[in-house]
């Protein structure tokens, strides 16, 4: 079986959960000569790096276009080899493998019958924890403790909450704030829910104001911090660990498998995020996701986009020892409940094992045309 056809659909929506600003992506399609149909997501976010996205997708097609349906890792080391001049494994061209990755794995999944989770080597876990993944921006702490907690009550087994974002929260600047935050939103979630905060990307902590702060949260049970010291800082980190017990998290922002494990053999990270639209798709989150496990650490996936990065990041999670939990959005917008007949969602609490061919999932491919980005 080849493959027909590949397409590039940059699209733009708006999250909600990202105080409904407009997000990019770019959605992938590819079909094979019987007419089966995969899909991928690569997470530029941004316009117009989403635009080169999809112009970069376009030109690796002809790697693509012809090869059997089946050989998802021979075409990911050929696209990777490709792009040897303008991507080195990173960058913009990190995403657009991984668009296309993610939908050569759905597409192998729908001729052969298999799921996703099934080709990947089957179920690692007998259930899969979920929490919210949010924002924190309210002006006032119990608005937004009442907020969260709301969430947790459905069911979920915590919150990771992001500080530095849109929105009138203003956390992660004054220490007194910080802490009646986690304070509040820890008793008003009740007794087994785990707090994680995320400082994200608005604040600028040197390595004093990071020990400070983890080392109090750390006393008020938060269960991580992540990127205290931003994406990139080994020497900070390694004062960090030094200085405080608190759980460290990083790692979404690294493009493939080997720039993981270069962050895990600094001793410096607990958990690893890892976004499969990303991180070159199905393929390089499984051997980040391995890099992880072989170290003991823990991989997250960063599954904070549309309904179709939420199917591959279910499988993934489900199929990687290191991976613990999956963070879900709690409120969805049409890229995630209307884009697919089947959008991730928990039970009590707990992410159901995906079923079906692939990803498991059919596209509204009306919408992806309606939310198109010329």
């Amino acid at each position: 079986m080849r493959i027909r056809s590949v397409e590039a659909f940059p699209v733009s929506y708006q999250e909600p959960t990202d105080h409904n600003r407009f997000r990019a992506v770019c959605l992938v399609k590819i079909t094979s000569e019987d007419g089966h149909v995969g899909w991928g997501e690569g997470c530029a976010y941004f316009p117009e790096a989403t635009l080169a996205t999809a112009k970069l997708v376009e030109g690796l097609a002809e790697l693509v276009v012809g090869q059997n349906v089946l050989h998802t890792k021979s075409i990911w080391l050929a696209l990777k080899e490709h792009s040897w001049w303008y991507g080195t494994a990173a960058g913009i061209a990190s995403i657009a493998i991984s668009g296309i990755d993610i939908a050569l794995w759905d597409l192998k999944g729908k001729v052969t019958g298999l799921s996703v989770l099934e080709m990947l080597g089957g179920p690692a876990h007998e259930r899969m924890p979920a929490i919210a993944s949010l924002h924190g921006t309210k002006v006032h702490i119990e608005e937004m403790a009442e907020e969260i907690s709301a969430h947790t009550a459905t069911g979920l087994h915590g919150a990771k909450v992001g500080f530095g974002k849109r929105g009138e929260a203003n956390l992660g600047f004054e220490k007194d704030r910080d802490l009646e935050f986690v304070r509040q939103v820890t008793e008003a979630m009740g007794p087994g829910k785990s707090l994680m905060v995320d400082l994200g990307v608005k604040n600028k902590w040197d390595i004093a104001t990071a020990i400070s702060r983890a080392k109090a949260f750390e006393e008020l049970g938060v269960a991580w911090l992540e990127e205290p010291l931003g994406h990139d800082d080994p020497e900070g980190y390694k004062a960090l660990r030094a200085a405080s017990g608190i759980r460290i998290a990083y790692g979404e922002r690294e493009w493939n498998a080997k720039g993981v494990k270069r962050i895990v053999d600094t001793g410096t990270v607990d958990v690893v995020g890892i976004d499969p639209g990303r991180i070159e798709g199905i393929t390089g989150f499984q051997m980040a996701a391995e890099f992880c496990a072989m170290s003991n650490r823990q991989a997250n996936a960063h599954n904070f986009s549309t309904a179709i990065v939420g199917a591959a990041s279910q499988a993934l999670s489900w199929a990687s020892p290191a991976c613990k939990l999956l963070e879900l959005q709690p409120v969805y917008g049409p890229a995630q409940k209307d884009l697919v007949d089947k959008p991730i969602w928990h039970e009590n609490g707990f992410v159901p094992m995906p079923e079906g061919p692939g990803l498991g999932i059919e596209v509204n491919e009306d919408l992806i045309l309606s939310a198109k980005m010329e």
